[in-house]
């Protein structure tokens, strides 16, 4: 039987969508900051493009998942597509592709490097270690990313080489590095540049932006015009500043993040900070209280989270003693009120309402 698509059923609204085929299988995975408009495209008789053809013909299911605002709806299907690989998506698949981060490393005299996050499972995060080297972003734009570690890394002095000469290279000659390398400034005072280095990127303000500004006006000094113009490009990108996002965040927990609604539960799958998908629950009508509680226990029977994040739960204190019996040590359930935690509890109402609405 062919999909019959609806489009009065998808919300107007920026988010990610999966399409998939008869057996469950994911097919493709789009973003859009207008889903039900996005969708519809795909559906209009004049698309010409015969691989669009054949993947519609092959659609049973489409599945949404509801964001904030246009940056997350980039990174989370830069994430899905790295994780589920689906036939249709031909780029975003390579582990080096899509947004990536500045990376400081834990080396002794460390260093700026572009870092791209590996997609894993949650089999493949469990006895990870923890402590991960020191990194910012995520940044959507490549060319400046690669622009912004340049002049980072020229600004503070910052060694670039993945190996370590024993004298200076031709980068301290020209005044783009503090030649630490063979004693020019101490290992003390090249780490405490790096670290201003990441205080500076870390903020994404102001100290930035003027550390450029500055940069640009010494061009514009030395009449060189192009560069100036080029830093100038740079500064504005920076001032735009991006949507808040919290679907990529650097995290070393997995975590659980449960909405309790009046007649179902809805679960986001959070590991190491990134959301990766969520899951509906039927519940009885109009339960609360211990019946949250045992849905709890009746989920966690051999795997858990870091953390559990929840807007309601009828007795912690039992659920917690419980699931350590289990064996779930270290555990944290949290009923926050506001910051990341408390938005992704509202994320997930967003779409347990959206999934909801579906069915009445």
């Amino acid at each position: 039987m062919s999909f019959i698509f609806k489009a009065h059923e998808y919300p107007e609204s920026p988010g990610c969508y999966l399409m998939m085929n008869e057996a469950g299988n994911i097919l493709y995975i789009g973003k859009s900051i207008n889903l039900r408009s996005r969708l519809r495209s795909y559906f209009q008789q004049n698309d010409t493009r015969r691989k669009i053809r054949q993947m519609v013909r092959e659609i049973a299911k489409i599945e949404v998942i509801l964001v904030n605002n246009e940056a997350e709806s980039l990174l989370l299907e830069n994430n899905l597509i790295k994780l589920h690989k689906p036939p249709y998506n031909r780029a975003l698949k390579k582990e080096k592709s899509g947004y990536a981060y500045l990376q400081l490393t834990k080396e002794q005299v460390p260093r700026l490097e572009v870092y791209y996050r590996k997609q894993r499972s949650q089999k493949e995060t469990e006895g990870t270690a923890k402590g991960a080297d020191q990194r910012l972003g995520p940044y959507r734009s490549r060319r400046f990313l690669e622009a912004l570690l340049e002049f980072v890394t020229d600004h503070y002095g910052l060694r670039s080489c993945t190996t370590m000469p024993k004298q200076v290279c031709l980068l301290y000659h020209i005044g783009k590095c503090s030649g630490v390398c063979a004693g020019e400034i101490s290992q003390a005072e090249y780490v405490d540049r790096a670290q201003q280095a990441a205080a500076m990127l870390a903020n994404e303000g102001q100290a930035l932006i003027e550390a450029m500004t500055a940069k640009m006006e010494a061009y514009a000094e030395k009449l060189e015009f192009e560069k100036a113009q080029n830093m100038l490009m740079h500064i504005r990108n920076l001032e735009l500043a991006p949507d808040k996002q919290i679907v990529d965040r650097e995290d070393e927990l997995n975590q659980d993040v449960i909405y309790f609604g009046d007649r179902g539960v809805i679960v986001a799958k959070v590991q190491e900070g990134m959301l990766r998908e969520f899951q509906m629950f039927e519940m009885e009508a109009g339960l609360k209280g211990f019946a949250c509680d045992r849905f709890l226990l009746s989920l966690y029977t051999g795997q858990w989270p870091d953390e559990i994040i929840l807007n309601t739960i009828g007795d912690i204190r039992q659920v917690r003693s419980a699931l350590r019996r289990r064996g779930a040590r270290g555990l944290t359930i949290t009923l926050p009120k506001r910051g990341i935690k408390y938005d992704l509890l509202q994320l997930c109402k967003n779409n347990y309402e959206y999934r909801m609405s579906l069915k009445a």
